[in-house]
C-alpha cells in the first residue's frame, strides 16, 4: 500500500502536461490512501468522481493587493497539507513542482518527519533568473530527499544548480498507449479543411508561444509549396502568438493551406495525429525558455507517425534522432524545411520512424511503466 501526500496545482481538468501526469501517475500507486492537494478549477466535480485517490480542491488564486501576490496561495497549500500530514501516516510528501508545491512540502515534510520528493520540468529551471523566485526554488530543491527529473538535459540543469546527483532519479513523462495508438478511425477530419488525399499533412499541437517553433514550421511549408510539394499544415492549440501566426500566414499566401484549429477535443487529438503524414515542433531556445521534455513527440509516436523536433532542451529524451525522427536546429529554415521534406518524400524512412517510435513508446513511455518507475522511490 502506498500512502502518499501529493501537492500539484496542476491538475485535470486543467490542460497540459504537468496536469496529466500527475492525475495519470498516482491512480495506479494506490486508491484513496493517496490524498492529493490541488487547485479547485471548473470542471473538477466530474474529475475527481471517477479518480480513485482522495482529492483535495483549494482556492489557489494569487490575491493582487497581497505582496506577494501568491502569499495566501502558500498559506492554504501549506495548513490543509500540514494538517493532512499530521493525521495520516504518510509514506512520503510529493511535490509535482519546486514553486510553490515543493517549498511547501518541503515544508511539511521536515515538521511531520516524512521524506519530500520534488519533480523538476526543465524550463522553470532557466527561465526564472537569479532572483528571489530562483533562489526559493533552488533552496528546496537542494534539500529534497529526491529530485524527479523528466530529462537528461533537467538532470543537467539540476547539477548546475547544486542538486547532489546521487538524489536526482530520471522519470520521463508518459502517454496512455490505449489512447494514443496508431489506426485510429480519421474519417471526417483531412475531409472538414479540403485537404486531398494526395496531399502530404504536417501536424502540429502545443501553446502557441514563439519557443515552440510554429513560425518557423509555417516559413518552411511556404518553401516546399513553393518548391512543388502538396503539403499542407494543421496547428492546433491557443496562445499569446496566434495574432502573430495568422499574420506569417497571410504573409506567406498560405490561406486556406496553413489552418489554425485552436483548442481541439481531447479525444480528437489522436485522431488527428493519426491522420497527419509528420508530426513538426522545431522548438528552440528563447530567452532561457526552451522544451523541458515534449510530450506530444511521444504522444505522436505511440500513434505510429515519424516526428520533426528541434534540438534546443531536453527534446532529445523524446525523440531518438535518425531512429524515431529528426532533431535539427530550430532557428533554421532550411534545416526545418530539409527535415520536414526528407520525412515526406522518403515513405520507408516515414515508416522505419514511426514503428520505432511507436515500439519505443508502448514500451518505455505507457503510464503502467512510468508509475512503476516511480514506485521504486
Amino acid at each position: 500500500m502506498n500512502r502518499l501526500l501529493v501537492l500539484t496545482e496542476l491538475f485535470l481538468p486543467t490542460k497540459g502536461g504537468t496536469a496529466v501526469w500527475a492525475t495519470e501517475v498516482y491512480k495506479r500507486l494506490g486508491g484513496k490512501e493517496i490524498h492529493i492537494v490541488t487547485a479547485d478549477v471548473p470542471g473538477a466535480a466530474e474529475i475527481d468522481a471517477v479518480h480513485p485517490n482522495s482529492i483535495h480542491r483549494l482556492d489557489l488564486k494569487r490575491v493582487p493587493w497581497l505582496r506577494p501576490e501568491s502569499l495566501m496561495m502558500y498559506a492554504r497549500f501549506f495548513f490543509i497539507s500540514l494538517w493532512l500530514a499530521l493525521t495520516h501516516r504518510f509514506d512520503a510528501i510529493h511535490a509535482f513542482r519546486s514553486l510553490p508545491e515543493g517549498l511547501v512540502a518541503w515544508a511539511v515534510a521536515r515538521l511531520t518527519f516524512r521524506p519530500v520528493v520534488i519533480y523538476a520540468h526543465g524550463e522553470e529551471l532557466t527561465t526564472w533568473g537569479r532572483g528571489s523566485k530562483y533562489q526559493a526554488m533552488r533552496f528546496a530543491l537542494q534539500r529534497a530527499d529526491r529530485v524527479i527529473a523528466n530529462s537528461e538535459h533537467t538532470r543537467d540543469s539540476l547539477l548546475e544548480m547544486g542538486v547532489s546527483e546521487n538524489r536526482i532519479t530520471l522519470i520521463y513523462p508518459g502517454v496512455d498507449v490505449a489512447v494514443f495508438r496508431p489506426g485510429l478511425d480519421t474519417t471526417g477530419l483531412r475531409e472538414s479543411l479540403g485537404i486531398d488525399p494526395k496531399e502530404k499533412l504536417v501536424f502540429s499541437v502545443g501553446r502557441l508561444s514563439r519557443r515552440k517553433g510554429f513560425d518557423q514550421l509555417i516559413r518552411a511549408i511556404a518553401q516546399l509549396r513553393r518548391e512543388g510539394m502538396p503539403v499542407r499544415y494543421v496547428l492546433a492549440g491557443i496562445g499569446e502568438d496566434h495574432d502573430y501566426l495568422d499574420g506569417l500566414i497571410q504573409e506567406n499566401n498560405l490561406r486556406g493551406v496553413a489552418h489554425m484549429l485552436g483548442a481541439v477535443a481531447a479525444e480528437d487529438l489522436p485522431r488527428w495525429m493519426n491522420a497527419c503524414d509528420v508530426f513538426a515542433m522545431p522548438n528552440r531556445e528563447i530567452n532561457g525558455d526552451n522544451e523541458g521534455f515534449g510530450m506530444v513527440f511521444i504522444e505522436a509516436a505511440a500513434c505510429g507517425k515519424p516526428v520533426v523536433s528541434g534540438q534546443a532542451g531536453g527534446t532529445g529524451s523524446a525523440v531518438v534522432d535518425g531512429e524515431t525522427g529528426l532533431r535539427i536546429d530550430g532557428n533554421s529554415i532550411e534545416a526545418v524545411a530539409g527535415a520536414l521534406a526528407a520525412a515526406l518524400r522518403d515513405q520507408m524512412l516515414a515508416e522505419r520512424f514511426g514503428r520505432a517510435g511507436c515500439e519505443r513508446a508502448q514500451r518505455d513511455f505507457s503510464w503502467e511503466a512510468v508509475a512503476a518507475r516511480t514506485l521504486q522511490l
